[in-house]
């Protein structure tokens, strides 16, 4: 899944919202901080899709294969900055009746048996809004949410959202992109916490083809000016090959789309569903180790 493109917004306009930059000292931090010779996994899967107990039982799945951190996709009517793919997963999730508060809920479900794995929502605004950012951000940290991603919503105008999951212990998560100002990324360096995601690629997700040479470029000078955030990437990232070379400089892979499709082709066989989800975030868990094993890059700044 992706955001609207990070640099559409001036990046000017400060908001009120006291400096963090930091990776907070819970679970998203804690799997960074495990193993530094490690790069996290973070895989992307839509709530609801094809039902909720489903994906409760997907996101142990993930984990069981090598996930760090889950990247849950609240689904919304408009999911203006995603592919097919992933508007598919929306729709057939809001047929289901999948809302925001099901969402929360799935993940204090999750919880009852992994209270280690990250997990991070991730979606839009309009859900947030309706419910109101103090009651969001209480509901999702009493479910065991640990970070939540805007996609639509710039750090120019997150103030009072980065206020209230501050509030409650959340970290707000920012994306940049290929064309995102140096001055836009101090200011979400200053207001971000968890990771910062950068979006490999232009346009919406499952688009184009990564290129690995200019991902490790950007998360070099990403990292110069982070601070202590840790630079995850996504887009782009369809197999191991591809998610082994982007952790080799980035600190976490973000994958979505290639699983979101197996959820869409496989979701009326439980059996292989499960199967073609693990054995790929297991191909790529495996391709990420073994490319630590080989690089000396991937213990340290690059």
């Amino acid at each position: 899944m992706s955001g609207t493109n990070p640099s559409a917004v001036p990046a000017s306009g400060e908001v009120a919202v006291a400096p963090r930059g930091h990776a907070r000292a819970g679970r998203i931090a804690a799997r960074f901080a495990a193993d530094a010779g490690r790069k996290l996994l973070v895989p992307y899967i839509t709530a609801g899709d094809p039902d909720l107990d489903t994906t409760l039982a997907l996101m142990h799945t993930l984990v069981d294969n090598g996930a760090d951190v889950i990247e849950l996709g609240v689904p919304f009517s408009d999911p203006m900055a995603d592919g097919p793919v992933i508007q598919a997963a929306c729709e057939r999730a809001l047929a289901k009746g999948t809302r925001l508060a099901d969402v929360t809920d799935l993940v204090a479900r999750f919880r009852e048996k992994d209270d280690t794995t990250g997990v991070v929502l991730m979606g839009y605004l309009n859900p947030v809004e309706r419910m109101g950012y103090a009651r969001f951000a209480e509901r999702a940290a009493d479910a065991g949410v640990d970070g939540v991603l805007t996609v639509d919503l710039p750090p120019e105008e997150a103030g009072e959202l980065v206020e209230a999951l501050d509030a409650n212990g959340l970290d707000a998560i920012f994306l940049l992109s290929p064309t995102t100002p140096d001055a836009r990324l101090e200011q979400v360096s200053r207001m971000g916490g968890g990771y910062v995601y950068y979006v490999s690629l232009k346009g919406v997700t499952g688009a184009a083809t990564l290129d690995t040479t200019a991902v490790a470029e950007k998360v070099t000078h990403i990292k110069s000016m982070a601070g202590a955030l840790p630079v995850a990437v996504g887009f782009g990232i369809r197999d191991a090959a591809s998610a082994a070379a982007v952790s080799e400089t980035a600190d976490a892979v973000i994958v979505g789309s290639v699983l979101v499709a197996l959820v869409g082709e496989h979701g009326h066989d439980p059996d292989a569903l499960h199967r073609h989800l693990g054995d790929t975030v297991r191909g790529m868990r495996e391709a990420m180790d073994a490319a630590a094993e080989a690089s000396p890059r991937s213990s340290g700044a690059v």
